[in-house]
């Protein structure tokens, strides 16, 4: 099973590689890799690609042993990289601007953008370029690469790690290898037709301070997707979620706050933990180590509403009972891209004072061996390994309590318990109102439900949507241009808001800031009015916020009677990212 997994993400890496040809961030780089169009492919086009490979593994293999060093190292590259495109792009324009750069560069070539004295120049110079596109590109490569290096960063430097990233970069130099073949014979053909090669080059040469251009005022992340032909985000997720396949039942079970209890359906006895692919306030963990204890498994994702209301207890039982045997075990299994982040899962930890060890269950391994189907979901394990008892949902945890207490009694027949223990929540952790009419509702096109823009929903490309005439209880909208993705809705450009209409005390919104990490300001309002002292953790009076993080935002949090209210959320800056609802 371990070897077909590993086949299994090295077609993926490769496949994502060959993917960028259609990604909207390789637009800016194509300018540079057609430049060597008209040259000869293994003098001009294959050392450029082999500069861009290498620059990629090398940027790669920093990121796996310097971690966030390489974010501050590759912005410089970046710069560079930018300088000297936009140095080739004025040679390609100005003849003898080529001429005159030529000396300082050790004679690489006679020209940097012309006519070469020498195949051994014209390879060095092509390789160079290669070298700067790398970089350029290299931040921009999309979802398979930030999962490759995510993994490189977790696991540390290895085979496997250097095995995938090797297969994305044959996968991205094949696709580019094939369309500069392609070019070549279409600019060959227009030089035999048309005697143009001086006014090729010139397009060129513009084409490339353009893109340079592009990149500098950050058009490569933002107007360029919007105005490209092709996303390959949606086929990507495909491809994810193809070999990494989410469970079925977890979309209900987010808004559920209470089930049944009482012997498990999962393993009879604690399961390998071994397929944790971090841990945190703990070195890892094996069932043998835990044999001799009670264990309290708990699984919950950091943005999910109901995991985080059983945050108090989980947190009170692990620092009443510890002395006495219990050892609470919390399983990060996610649901968003966003929280496979370790700097987010370790953020998350510290901002909810979590002290106990959690295992970053990324590939649903622990959630598989227990057969686990929910979020929040709580398994408790006695002194001898077996699972004698587990609950999903919130609620019922004076009966959970009881157990842990029975299990420690179970251990030690000398210990007596007084009651349960006193737990308060507040903020996000609050327990909810009893009257809650609304569901969790996703904004991602995969499980949007009740969407009333007129014209529905536009899967995966630009939009711009008006604000619906009448909204019915839990029917939402959009207002304004954005492109709803599998899991989200981002916004392109202001104006931009989103409304609810909501029956609940509470009002929460996934919400993320845009890829190069800007703050986006908001500002909220029930009935068209500011929420005054109805306002979240997140807002204030005035309905004021920002977006800083990928997580879970408070937005609403009523003092008076619940009834049914529309919310609205209006955007101050573009690029959010709006995830799903919840309520409480």
């Amino acid at each position: 099973m371990r070897l077909q997994n590993a086949m299994l993400l090295i077609i993926l890496a490769f496949l994502g590689g060959v993917l960028t040809i259609i990604s909207p961030c390789i637009l800016p780089v194509l300018p540079f890799v057609f430049s060597a169009a008209d040259q000869p492919f293994r003098k001009s086009g294959l050392p450029l690609l082999a500069g861009m490979a290498v620059t990629f593994a090398g940027l790669a293999a920093v990121a796996t042993v310097a971690g966030g060093w390489v974010v501050r190292a590759n912005q410089f590259g970046r710069d560079a990289a930018m300088i000297v495109l936009a140095v080739f792009g004025l040679s390609l324009l100005w003849e003898g601007l080529a001429n005159r750069l030529s000396h300082p560069f050790v004679r690489l070539g006679d020209r940097l953008a012309g006519e070469t004295s020498g195949n051994q120049a014209s390879a060095s110079r092509s390789l160079i370029l290669g070298v700067a596109t790398g970089l350029l590109w290299a931040p921009c490569a999309g979802p398979i690469l930030g999962l490759i290096l995510t993994g490189a960063a977790v696991e540390g430097t290895g085979s496997r790690t250097a095995v995938l990233l090797l297969a994305y970069a044959v996968g991205a130099g094949t696709s580019l290898a094939v369309a500069l073949l392609a070019g070549g014979r279409v600019f060959s053909a227009l030089k035999r037709s048309l005697g143009a090669e001086v006014w090729i080059r010139r397009a060129l040469g513009a084409a490339v301070l353009i893109g340079v251009a592009a990149v500098a005022l950050g058009f490569d992340r933002g107007l360029l997707t919007q105005v490209s032909l092709a996303s390959t985000s949606g086929l990507e997720q495909w491809l994810v979620d193809r070999f990494q396949p989410k469970p079925k039942e977890a979309p209900a079970m987010m808004m559920m706050s209470a089930t049944g209890a009482g012997k498990s359906a999962g393993p009879e006895t604690l399961p390998d933990l071994s397929g944790a692919m971090q841990w945190f306030n703990s070195a890892p963990l094996t069932p043998v180590q835990l044999k001799g204890h009670v264990v309290l498994v708990d699984f919950w994702t950091y943005s999910c509403i109901n995991c985080l209301r059983t945050l108090p207890y989980i947190r009170a039982w692990a620092d009443h009972y510890k002395n006495d045997g219990l050892i609470v075990l919390g399983v990060h299994t996610p649901e968003f891209a966003f929280e496979k982040d370790p700097d987010n899962v370790r953020r998350a930890i510290a901002d909810y004072k979590i002290a106990y060890p959690v295992a970053m269950d990324n590939d649903y391994a622990i959630w598989k061996a227990f057969s686990n189907q929910f979020w929040p979901a709580d398994y408790l394990v006695d002194a001898t390994g077996r699972v004698r008892f587990h609950h999903f949902g919130e609620g019922k945890y004076e009966e959970t309590e009881n157990h842990i207490q029975e299990l420690l009694k179970e251990r030690n027949g000398r210990l007596s318990f007084n009651g349960e223990t006193q737990v308060t929540g507040v903020g996000t952790e609050a327990p909810p109102d009893s009257d809650v009419q609304s569901p969790e509702t996703y904004i991602g096109y995969d499980r949007a439900d009740s969407f009333l823009s007129p014209g529905g929903l536009v899967q995966g490309a630009a939009h711009t949507y008006s604000t619906p005439a009448h909204l019915e209880l839990n029917q939402w909208g959009l207002v304004g241009n954005w492109t709803d993705a599998p899991q989200s809705a981002t916004l392109n450009s202001l104006p931009g808001k989103i409304i609810f209409r909501f029956h609940a005390r509470d009002v929460h919104l996934v919400l993320g800031p845009p890829a190069d990490g800007k703050t986006v300001r908001f500002r909220v309002k029930v009935d068209g009015k500011a929420p005054g002292e109805n306002h979240g953790v997140d807002t204030d009076a005035e309905g004021n916020g920002t977006v800083h993080d990928n997580r879970l935002y408070q937005l609403i949090r009523q003092k008076g009677p619940v009834d049914d209210r529309t919310f609205e959320i209006e955007f101050l800056d573009p690029g959010v990212q709006a995830f799903s609802f919840t309520f409480g």
